[in-house]
């Protein structure tokens, strides 16, 4: 007997990129599968450039054709189409607003401030403790929602925790001495959950790059055929 493959998503990622990062943990914890294509930013397949001209990670082609781009809206996708721990916490309409709302607020205003305080390290600047509690005006707002609670929503998890993790876990590099002694002990650990985990791992996995071989590569739920 014959079985006729679905075709699948295709995830163009990077494996150290934020943005991408947390679209692999939302199309994890969804349990989709995608067919996972890993880039470097010197070298992008045109498929991905035609799929995407403005060309950065990550980028879901759906089955339909639809071109996903955004990293939000591919999280978006996948737990719209399973969320099997309600991290949108459909419940509550205003949850979900205030969650992209405040993811909104971190991409871009935190986002900012990060990328001024990996700057002022990478370049030695003086200016580095400035740029440094800059950005700590977010995580203190972390940490005062993690002292009443178990995740930065409520006791549960949500989109907004997973959409944070990779970039707290980018602040947390920076000066590395510093913030494993800062006053941010429940930011630690609610980090350290996440990067100890065994789904952090899953989704950090290194996999070959898709232009040397274009060999096919399942991610997320892995439940499906595969159609190439």
């Amino acid at each position: 007997m014959t079985f006729k493959t679905k075709p699948l998503p295709i995830l163009y990622s990077l494996r150290n990129c934020p943005y991408a990062m947390r679209a692999r943990i939302a199309i994890f914890k969804a349990k989709q599968t995608v067919m996972l294509r890993d880039i470097v930013l010197s070298n992008k397949p045109k498929e991905m450039i035609t799929a995407s001209p403005k060309a950065t990670v990550p980028v879901l082609v759906l089955t339909n054709g639809t071109v996903l781009e955004e990293s939000i809206d591919v999280m978006l996708w996948a737990l719209n189409e399973t969320d099997p721990d309600d991290l949108l916490q459909k419940q509550n309409a205003r949850d979900l607003s205030e969650m992209l709302q405040l993811i909104n607020t971190f991409d871009h205003d935190f986002k900012a401030c990060l990328e001024q305080y990996k700057c002022a390290k990478r370049y030695r600047e003086s200016n580095i403790v400035e740029c440094r509690e800059a950005c700590e005006q977010y995580l203190k707002i972390l940490e005062r929602r993690l002292n009443s609670q178990l995740f930065l929503m409520s006791n549960t998890e949500s989109l907004f925790d997973i959409a944070l993790v990779p970039f707290i876990r980018q602040f947390a590099r920076v000066e590395r001495q510093w913030y494993l002694q800062s006053p941010y002990p429940k930011v630690r650990q609610w980090l350290n959950n996440y990067l100890q985990s065994p789904m952090f791992t899953k989704v950090m996995a290194k996999y070959p790059l898709w232009l040397d071989n274009h060999e096919v590569v399942l991610f997320g739920g892995v439940s499906k055929s595969v159609s190439q």
